[in-house]
């Protein structure tokens, strides 16, 4: 990603960190992939989420500075003795997820360029009392662990955001164990991403929100593949309605999602047992 889109999505995350501290949520009611002043992206880009048990074994804000499009934990299929990586952990509810179903034995990392998502992070670790968890300041795109290193990856509306895709699918593939698996909640499109206005696609508060800088369905697959990943699937999981996205008013953006569908999708793959 460019230093200067880097910069000003990192900035609508600390945005929205200090939403929650200021007893507000990120996303409104639900669970959005994103969180914007003029509330375009206060929605529930998920189809469901989290069960309400899941968010019962969480502190509140952990809960509401969810920005994900999904439920990676309940797509990874996590066994006891597991070490999972989470690519851009926000405020941990997919870590601390993930670490209870990991134990005993199992350990959890977040992955997060935010300062402010870090430390609200760890202050909900702190508060649930797990301790099978490390939260690490990085980039997706150059993960700061070993080779070889962990059994899961999940991400949760993250990888659209890169500018870097192939970058990051390396750098997951690399720090894969052999036969591990990759199980991210992300954002597609479903079809041909270039009749999509210009504006639309640099439109940072629309790649803030996990819009705009989708792959297609179809790229996404051909990634995974060319990095060396077995097994790829891409299972669509709730396709937006435009207004929704949009609001009122923008009919231009809402008639070129109409032509050119985004959807949440559970990906899934897996590094061979031989390499």
């Amino acid at each position: 990603m460019s230093e200067g889109m880097r910069e000003q999505v990192r900035r609508r995350y600390a945005e929205a960190v200090r939403s929650v501290g200021e007893g507000g949520s990120c996303c409104g009611g639900g669970s959005g992939c994103g969180a914007s002043e003029t509330g375009a992206f206060e929605v529930d880009l998920s189809g469901g989420g989290y069960s309400e048990g899941e968010k019962q074994q969480l502190p509140r804000a952990a809960v509401e500075a969810s920005l994900g499009c999904g439920n990676p934990v309940a797509l990874a299929t996590l066994s006891p003795g597991e070490v999972i990586l989470d690519l851009g952990s926000g405020g941990g509810i997919d870590v601390l997820l993930s670490a209870r179903r990991v134990a005993p034995g199992g350990k959890a990392y977040g992955l997060d360029m935010t300062d402010e998502m870090l430390a609200l992070a760890r202050e909900n670790q702190r508060e649930v009392g797990v301790e099978n968890v490390e939260f690490i300041k990085g980039q997706i795109e150059d993960i700061p662990l070993p080779d070889d290193h962990v059994d899961v990856v999940i991400s949760n509306c993250v990888i659209n955001l890169s500018t870097e895709k192939e970058r990051v699918i390396q750098e997951t593939f690399r720090v894969l164990k052999l036969g591990g698996r990759f199980a991210v909640s992300d954002v597609v499109f479903l079809g041909d991403k270039g009749g999509l206005p210009e504006e639309l696609v640099r439109n940072v508060e629309l790649w803030a929100g996990c819009v705009s800088g989708a792959l297609e369905k179809s790229e996404y697959e051909a990634l995974l593949s060319s990095a060396g990943f077995e097994d790829v699937s891409v299972e669509v999981t709730n396709v937006y309605d435009p207004e929704t996205v949009f609001g009122e008013g923008r009919r231009d953006e809402i008639e070129a999602l109409r032509r050119v569908p985004a959807a949440s999708a559970f990906i899934r793959a897996r590094k061979p047992e031989s390499w």
